[in-house]
């Protein structure tokens, strides 16, 4: 166990640059990477999705049902390319 030194209390741990601004990206945007994931992981499913549906009413089955779920899939499509750009543009 080291000793604490009685002249310097709160001695201040030393960084490189690299560490300083990856700690500082961190601090000013948390959970950033996390977010963008999810972004994109929504936005792949909501893809599927659309191409599902789609192809559902191209080929005629179930219109009642598939036209309002091709509408929620743009919409999620929509919404996560907003929230992507959005992200973007903070990190700029």
């Amino acid at each position: 166990m080291t000793q604490p030194n009685p002249e310097n209390p709160n001695p201040k741990p030393k960084f490189n640059s690299q560490q300083l601004a990856r700690l500082k990206a961190e601090a000013e945007a948390p959970y950033r990477t996390l977010r963008k994931f999810i972004y994109l992981a929504c936005g792949a499913s909501g893809l599927i999705g659309l191409f599902i549906f789609a192809l559902q009413l191209l080929a005629g089955r179930n219109v009642e049902q598939g036209l309002p779920n091709l509408a929620i899939q743009v919409g999620v499509v929509a919404l996560m390319t907003f929230l992507w750009k959005l992200e973007q543009g903070k990190g700029e």
